[in-house]
């Protein structure tokens, strides 16, 4: 007879016979998806649970060692306490992808019942095992200070903020996503389980570079319960690509893996531990060929070629005036080489997809950014037409760029139609650290040159990406670095090289801030060294040269008049100055909107269904809190209340292909559509005097566009992009060298909601410090040798205090209230202004992050 173990979970006794980490038992038996799987690893905290009181992980806790135990989720949580998390989050603004809440609900639990009050340091040191990449913990740790002020009955919980009884652009609005992420009800797609789901999964690659000889499945389709084993065979059209279709959905027998990671063969089985059994029971046979390790090997004469048109992979040339002619004639030049490194995105939900048979096609739930772009890709891969092909959104959790590539959406899709079943299929963390794309690694080389007055002359730079096995979103990233990489200043002499390679190194793609977080780095550092040549401060020179309404930007666009970035400098001018010898200043510009003659466009749809007004905008909400801005500008343009309306998310089948989620573009774009939408609602409902019943069934449809100019466009001032959003960091050290003080001013134009831009602010400014100190992603021979936990990735008890500033001009855009977006440019200036602070303080000058010879770098 076999074991059994028993322990108390919520309240209720359980047994079972399975020895199984907890969290498979929790999930899988009970279906308790508030305790979500981030790693398997023990290194992220999102499968926190309360055992016998005490925050424990429940990927690394067996239902052996949990035997005879008291077992507590998000779900078994009092009323009381819920509704006390539920309102303290989302009244401080703590929520953006969710993933990781309902673990910092329990770990803040844990401390509060013990420690009714505790201080900011206590709650920081509570959660510094669970893992934020969102918010920057700051808004947490204020909720669960609220949180414990309600419990103790010195707080209480106002009903209005949820209901939304201020929900226009410019109030503090109640997110509409907090109770589903607080509470673990909303569902993401790895807390899906279909009727007659079965499971799918890669054989990847081992190696970088090898030949595939042989492919034997044989003993896996021997086992019972293995459904299917699919490979390149199998596949009508074996190529995808977000932009540039060169990325094998699987290697053929015969052809040559170009990264660790690469799908082999897909395994489809009744159950994940059947499929764990049957992958192993695979047998690949390789022939190991030697790698194309950096940007110098691809380069070189005899290098392999990775695909079929060479290991250039893009290339972009912007120039405007006469660069060598303004370098040769100025005052003060100042050349140096920069290099920043890959980056793990690091989202807390690894990717998953479920796919199932749906009327004459498939239908898919993914986690991405954009589902008319995986619904693109598939159609591809398929060679269907794409309206076959339904793809919508379950919650995402986080994204950051990693999820504009399809990862295992069309591999779920495949198996689907192959055994004509519901499918899931989803990356372990591993598999995702291997094989998403990263931020690219860059080699640049800038000299920029000023007059005695040290007002800048002209920039020439040559920057080299590192894009990895596969272009992703190469092209755009580069183009996008070039174009960012004169800063937002004024002067017209540019010259800027951009080169994209193709190596073994895991792909490269998008990743927040585009390609500007590595270019910029990189201009504000050289920015500092003028000034000193000079002779006046790094403020002083910033603010000579930054741009104001009516000036013109490098790239020739004229300044609208909603650009304040000198109100950002002066929001953080004292502060500087107070702490110069320890402190460092970085400004950035960022485009909303993709720009650059491309038909940017935003939908949205409006249908007036049971006495309510139903949103339908494919836009993808993954964190930035898009969903809930669409509605409180429609909330705004109609006047009515928050209960009346309703966000349908982003699904292909029922709503207008909004665009993907990238390039700060949702709030201003598609929030443009959903005002011009609600504004024909408007008046119509003004026409039946405010009795919305009697439009009942009307639909409303808008597409919003405004057209820019291509890259290289011959016009004298040419318009590359609808929109910029600037900014000015100053980070301070203390003695020992730590980050003190983060002080971050926005002008991201018209704050649509204050308590979310502070928490985007906040985790743009962390996620900053930790690509300048603290992150890195190591490589031996093209293979990454890091591990969740070993990212570098800040925690709580690491965090500095940061100050969320924003500004808003009295004039602003005519689209979207003025609203500009906040979602890329809060993490581009942290990185130089951290090392500005670094080169104030002892006058190193480190060129390469993350910085060596700090504090938490030695």
């Amino acid at each position: 007879m076999s074991e059994s173990y028993t322990f108390t979970v919520n309240g209720v006794s359980r047994t079972t016979h399975k020895e199984e980490p907890l969290l498979r038992y929790l999930r899988d038996e009970l279906r308790l998806t508030s305790v979500k799987d981030g790693c398997s690893e023990g290194a992220c905290g999102t499968c926190t649970i309360l055992v016998d009181g005490r925050a424990v992980r429940a990927c690394i806790l067996t239902t052996k060692k949990a035997a005879g135990k008291s077992i507590l989720t998000v779900e078994g949580l009092s009323p009381e306490e819920q509704e006390a998390f539920v309102y303290a989050f989302g009244a401080v603004g703590a929520v953006q992808c969710g993933f990781c809440i309902p673990g910092m609900v329990l770990s803040g639990k844990a401390l509060l019942d013990v420690n009714p009050n505790p201080t900011e340091a206590e709650i920081k040191k509570a959660i510094r095992g669970n893992v934020c990449r969102c918010t920057g913990y700051k808004k947490i740790i204020e909720g669960i200070a609220l949180a414990g002020a309600i419990l103790r009955g010195e707080q209480h919980i106002d009903p209005a903020l949820e209901e939304g009884a201020a929900f226009g652009v410019g109030d503090r609005a109640f997110r509409a996503d907090v109770r589903g992420k607080v509470l673990g009800t909303g569902e993401y797609c790895d807390d899906l389980y279909l009727d007659g789901m079965v499971y799918a999964s890669a054989v990847r690659s081992q190696y970088p570079r090898a030949r595939v000889l042989d492919i034997d499945a044989g003993a896996a389709l021997a086992l019972p319960g293995v459904l299917a084993v699919l490979t390149a065979e199998d596949v009508p059209h074996n190529k995808v690509g977000h932009i540039q279709q060169d990325w094998d959905v699987m290697i053929a027998k015969g052809d040559v893996t170009r990264c660790v990671g690469d799908a082999i063969c897909l395994v489809v089985a009744e159950t994940e531990e059947i499929l764990k059994q049957a992958k192993a029971l695979v047998r690949i046979d390789y022939e190991p060929l030697e790698p194309v390790r950096t940007i110098q090997d691809a380069m070189a004469p005899d290098a392999p070629r990775l695909h079929p048109n060479g290991n250039l992979c893009q290339q972009r040339h912007v120039t405007r005036g006469d660069a060598k002619t303004a370098l040769a004639g100025s005052k003060y030049v100042v050349t140096q080489s920069y290099r920043t490194p890959f980056t793990e995105h690091a989202f807390l939900e690894p990717e998953c997809a479920v796919a199932f048979p749906y009327k004459d096609g498939v239908k898919v739930y993914t986690s991405d950014q954009g589902v008319y772009d995986t619904r693109k890709e598939i159609s591809i891969m398929l060679g269907w037409e794409p309206e076959r092909i339904v793809v919508e959104n379950k919650l995402v959790g986080g994204g950051f760029g990693g999820k504009e590539d399809v990862s295992v959406q069309h591999l779920a899709v495949l198996a689907a139609l192959k055994v004509n079943r519901p499918v899931k299929a989803k990356l372990t963390r591993q598999e995702s650290i291997n094989f998403h794309p990263k931020r690219h690694y860059m080699e640049g080389t800038f000299t920029l040159g000023c007059d005695e007055n040290g007002i800048f002359t002209g920039l020439d730079c040559e920057i080299y990406f590192d894009t990895g096995a596969y272009a992703s979103l190469c092209g755009p990233v580069l183009e996008r670095a070039c174009t960012h990489s004169v800063g937002p200043y004024c002067y017209q002499n540019t010259d800027i090289r951009g080169y994209g390679y193709y190596t073994n190194n895991p792909p490269a793609g998008a990743f927040r801030g585009f390609g500007v977080c590595q270019s910029e780095f990189a201009l504000e550092s050289n920015i500092n060294l003028l000034a000193e040549k000079v002779g006046i401060s790094p403020w002083e020179i910033r603010f000579r040269n930054a741009i104001e309404p009516g000036k013109v930007l490098p790239n020739g666009q004229i300044a609208d008049p909603s650009t304040a970035l000198k109100e950002t400098l002066l929001a953080v001018k004292d502060v500087y100055e107070r702490n110069a010898g320890h402190a460092g200043i970085a400004c950035a510009m960022k485009n909303s909107g993709v720009g650059v003659g491309l038909p940017d466009k935003g939908r949205a749809r409006l249908a007036v269904r049971d006495g309510k007004v139903e949103l339908y905008a494919a836009a993808s909400d993954i964190g930035q809190g898009c969903a809930t801005v669409f509605l409180q500008i429609l909330a705004q343009a109609t006047g009515l209340p928050r209960e009346k309306l309703v966000n349908m998310g982003a699904n292909s089948e029922v709503a207008p292909d909004s665009g993907t989620t990238s390039g700060s573009r949702q709030t201003l774009i598609t929030g443009e559509a959903v005002r011009m939408a609600a504004a024909e609602l408007k008046a119509d409902l003004d026409g039946a005097d405010g009795d919305l019943s009697a439009l009942e069934g009307l639909e409303y449809s808008a597409e919003f566009f405004d057209p820019t100019d291509k890259l290289g466009s011959d016009k004298p001032n040419p318009k590359s992009h609808v929109a910029y959003g600037f900014a000015t960091h100053v980070v301070i050290l203390d003695d020992d060298g730590r980050v003190k003080e983060v002080w971050a001013a926005h002008d991201s134009g018209k704050v649509v909601n204050p308590t979310s831009i502070q928490g985007q602010i906040e985790g743009g400014v962390l996620m900053g410090l930790g690509y300048a100190l603290t992150e890195d992603f190591p490589l031996k021979d093209c293979v990454p040798q890091a591990r969740f936990g070993t990212l570098g990735l800040m925690r709580a008890d690491q965090i500095p205090h940061i100050h969320a500033i924003y500004v808003e001009k009295e004039e602003l855009l005519p689209f979207a209230y003025g609203a500009k977006g906040i979602g890329e440019i809060a993490t581009i200036p942290t990185a130089p202004a951290a090392q500005g602070a670094y080169y104030a303080r002892d006058h190193v000058l480190r060129t390469s992050l993350p910085m060596e010879h700090t504090f938490y770098k030695k």
